[in-house]
């Protein structure tokens, strides 16, 4: 019976030691399974953070450069517009400044014409004035005075419409340039943008 004891005893051991091999083994299995599970679940959580991560800077980049694309539309329209500006305000210069030469031109041609009236008046008065002195009664002094008044009334009459005229003309010719420049500009600033 010892020896029974002791191959009992021996064939416990055996079965002990299969036992912790086993178990062993399952726990080193099990252990092995939950690393490659944890690194799985690791490798997913750090590719999925990744991915997020390069979806963030995509995002961020198109976000920053359509701000860009904004940016130089915006400047793009502001510098034709400064452009439209000053190109319109130098067409309005041009206008003041041709309304001017128009204005200047005209009153030399109205000045010089009324030289030359004031000139032939004057000869007119000298003429008269020899006439009065060879005029031998008191009715043909009185005749020829008459009749010089009336020429003269009726020259200054003539003299003054004309010149009005005249003024009336230039005053619209010199403001046509202008005139133009605001057609053009209710015209241009009138339409939506």
């Amino acid at each position: 019976m010892a020896r029974l004891k002791q191959n009992v005893g021996s064939q416990a051991m055996a079965n002990m030691k299969i036992e912790t091999e086993t178990t062993a083994n399952e726990i080193q299995a099990a252990t092995a399974d939950a690393l490659d599970e944890t690194s799985a679940a690791s490798g997913r959580s750090f590719d999925h953070t990744v991915a997020a991560m390069k979806d963030g800077m995509s995002k961020a980049t198109a976000t920053v450069e359509t701000s860009q694309l904004q940016f130089k539309e915006g400047i793009t329209k502001t510098m034709k517009t400064a452009e439209e500006v000053v190109a319109f305000s130098q067409g309005n210069v041009e206008a003041l400044i041709k309304s001017g030469q128009i204005w200047s031109t005209g009153l030399q041609d109205i000045s010089k014409q009324m030289a030359s009236s004031l000139q032939a008046s004057y000869e007119e008065t000298m003429s008269a004035f020899k006439a009065l002195t060879s005029v031998k009664s008191l009715k043909e002094a009185v005749d020829l005075q008459v009749g010089l008044a009336r020429s003269a009334v009726e020259k200054s009459v003539t003299e003054s419409s004309k010149y009005t005229d005249a003024s009336f003309k230039l005053a619209e010719q010199a403001m046509a340039p202008i005139s133009s420049r605001v057609t053009l500009a209710v015209e241009k600033f009138s339409k939506p943008a």
